[in-house]
């Protein structure tokens, strides 16, 4: 119930590493819980749960420089000092006869692809031998003024375990959901109720605790066709864009009409691209805001535009503290003192934003069940917290609810 989790914060909130045993994290000592096995960390800290802003923002830089000095054959940081895929690069609305002079400089073609029901072209560069990623993007825009051009970044996880009183998911609702979910995350377990998984990620499917952990929880709130896409497999620099925007296109090409993503990352026009044109084709996103803390650099993909942002809150509807930011906040859910299976399936306790995700995408889903019109549906149940109307901690409200026992 646990895997590529980031930086969470409290007194009894343990930190599990982001793609854990996909990114070949070094297990440090942690404090074991009942029934749970953590397969990855990158750092535990205790604070008191009133802790500032700016430490969870030095919690997560420590992070990120661990995971990159512990990948380096596989890892770099792009010019905007983001975590990518180490010497590639990827290119969008180039002719042939431009990228031939990136070619005449050095960068090589990995691979020309159009990413399966999404019909969106990309070109994967090998930039050129000894020359850093960060100055070989800077040096590719130069010659390429008039094409897209990213690092293939990197998008880490949203949960972890925690030493609390936890309770068992439970939906909103005994009635089964019929509208088709899919998942972003990393595998699941022989025992997790999925349709089918595929994987996007050298090798991939392969099970995880954070995978299993989302998909037991949208099995518990009344979800029954679940499909699952693993966008990390065993590969240290997994997670990266373009894996996530090629299962989102299996996913859409598959009938998956709402897809959730509990993985956090920075803007790449790659990704923004796929979920655009996913959104155009019917699917609804809904992704959540990650546990880096109100001082963090905006989460993706929950701030793209028309994705349905998801925070999370403790058992007495409180936002919880290691709660990140997007550009625009949509509902709340449940996020701490729940319980979920890990890739064996066993039960224990989880706590984030990672966990908060699945049970919005439930009551989606469970909306669309009665017709397209599904916000006017989510609104009306919504539980208004905070200040009248949307807010920015709560956004339109409180979903789900009921996927925990009452107070």
């Amino acid at each position: 119930m646990l895997r590529k989790a980031l930086w969470t914060i409290s007194a009894a909130i343990a930190l599990a590493g982001p793609a854990a045993a996909q990114l070949a994290v070094p297990q440090l000592p942690l404090p074991q819980l009942p029934g749970v096995q953590i397969d990855g960390v990158l750092e535990t800290l205790d604070v008191q749960v009133g802790a500032r802003a700016a430490q969870l923002l030095q919690l997560r830089e420590r992070a990120l420089d661990r995971l990159l000095r512990d990948n380096r054959d596989r890892i770099e940081r792009d010019r905007f000092g983001d975590l990518a895929r180490r010497g590639e690069l990827l290119v969008m609305d180039v002719e042939d006869a431009a990228l031939a002079q990136a070619v005449a400089a050095g960068f090589t073609v990995i691979e020309r692809t159009t990413v399966e029901g999404l019909d969106l072209a990309v070109i994967r560069l090998a930039v050129p031998p000894g020359l850093p990623l960060a100055k070989a993007q800077a040096k590719l825009e130069q010659l390429l003024p008039g094409a897209t051009i990213s690092a293939d970044n990197l998008h880490l996880g949203a949960g972890t375990a925690a030493r609390a009183t936890a309770f068992a998911a439970r939906g909103a609702s005994s009635r089964a959901i019929a509208t088709s979910v899919g998942v972003i995350d990393g595998g699941v377990g022989s025992t997790a109720p999925v349709r089918v998984q595929r994987g996007f990620a050298s090798g991939a499917p392969r099970a995880s605790n954070h995978g299993s952990a989302v998909v037991s929880l949208l099995s518990a709130a009344g979800v029954r066709d679940v499909r699952l896409a693993d966008v990390y497999g065993s590969d240290p620099a997994g997670g990266n864009a373009l894996a996530i925007a090629r299962a989102l296109g299996w996913l859409t090409q598959g009938g998956a009409k709402v897809v959730t993503i509990s993985l956090v990352g920075p803007r790449n026009p790659v990704l923004a691209r796929a979920i655009g044109t996913a959104q155009q084709r019917g699917v609804v996103i809904v992704a959540a805001v990650g546990n880096d803390g109100p001082a963090a650099p905006l989460a993706y993909p929950a701030s793209y535009d028309n994705v349905v942002s998801v925070t999370g809150v403790d058992r007495r509807n409180r936002p919880l503290i290691e709660a990140g930011r997007a550009l625009h906040l949509d509902y709340a859910a449940p996020g701490a003192d729940l319980w979920a299976e890990n890739a064996a399936g066993r039960a224990g306790p989880v706590r984030g934003t990672s966990y908060a995700a699945p049970l919005v995408a439930a009551r989606l889903a469970a909306a669309l069940d009665l017709g397209p019109a599904w916000r006017p549906r989510l609104d009306a149940e919504a539980l208004d917290l905070g200040a009248r109307g949307p807010d920015k901690l709560y956004g339109r409200g409180l979903l789900c609810s009921a996927c925990r026992p009452a107070r």
